[in-house]
């Protein structure tokens, strides 16, 4: 991996960071969620009359992702209903990347050599120690331990799919565009359906903090898939989730606001 790339993941993490730190501003998080899907999908179409249209090639994995992305959504929120995000979401992120590594070394041929593996391995066990720590003197919940590894698998899964997808889309920039356009739409439909005829009153308040959400969300996660044009992929998936830390030790997403909303939107999409 460049210096450059690194750099460029490194970035890309800080601002992963970030974007959980703006969305622990807006105390009901399905307000939080929709403006930054929305604002996502918004910024995707902005982008796609001025980015090359995605290669053919690229398509399947495009829309494979966004079904993956749900499924994301789904267990995650279960995770986090079942049990505590400090120890669900580092379950969650640490576990993907090593099964990314396993996945590309199946679907992609790429086969880390020592120092990466290492530091992979090092990783992996530092966000999995994350949880633990926070386990410590209670009893495991093991149906919230299931749901966050079944929730890496989906991570690992889209980080895959959309590594082999950018490359064979010919253009990093009109993949992101279009994935953006295409996911986002999930959350601000469930909105819509759950507030039906209050949704732009219910946003309005916290429209500019939301939105800035969804730039550096889109931001960190078009550099990753840059990257991944660049290095491969359990390297480029190891490093981003150097941002993991700091958001799970900020418990960004606990509290009764996340609780009611994670059962309600769980919910919804199962059905």
């Amino acid at each position: 991996m460049t210096p450059l790339v690194t750099a460029a993941v490194l970035v890309a993490a800080v601002t992963h960071a970030g974007w959980n730190a703006i969305a622990h501003q807006i105390t009901d998080k399905l307000v939080g969620f929709t403006l930054i899907a929305g604002g996502g999908a918004l910024i995707g179409l902005a982008m796609v009359p001025f980015v090359p249209f995605p290669e053919p090639e690229a398509w399947p994995y495009l829309l494979a992702s966004a079904v993956i992305h749900v499924a994301y959504y789904v267990l995650l929120m279960r995770s986090f209903r079942l049990g505590d995000f400090g120890q669900a979401y580092p379950i969650a992120r640490g576990t993907a990347p090593l099964v990314v590594a396993l996945l590309a070394a199946l679907f992609a041929h790429e086969v880390p050599d020592g120092w990466a593996a290492a530091g992979i391995a090092v990783s992996c066990a530092g966000l999995t120690g994350v949880a633990l720590w926070g386990l410590r003197g209670s009893r495991p919940n093991w149906a919230a331990i299931v749901a966050a590894l079944a929730t890496g698998l989906t991570i690992a899964a889209y980080t895959v799919v959309d590594g082999l997808g950018v490359r064979a889309s010919g253009s990093s920039l009109a993949y992101i565009a279009w994935l953006m356009a295409v996911e986002g739409v999930v959350v601000p439909a469930y909105a819509l359906y759950r507030w039906r005829g209050r949704l732009l009153a219910v946003l309005r308040p916290f429209a500019v903090v939301g939105l800035l959400g969804a730039a550096m969300s889109v931001a960190a996660y078009g550099l990753v898939l840059w990257a991944q044009t660049r290095a491969e992929l359990a390297p480029v998936a190891a490093l981003r989730e150097s941002s993991v830390k700091s958001c799970s030790c900020g418990n960004s997403f606990t509290g009764q606001g996340l609780g009611t909303w994670s059962s309600d939107y769980s919910s919804a999409l199962s059905c």
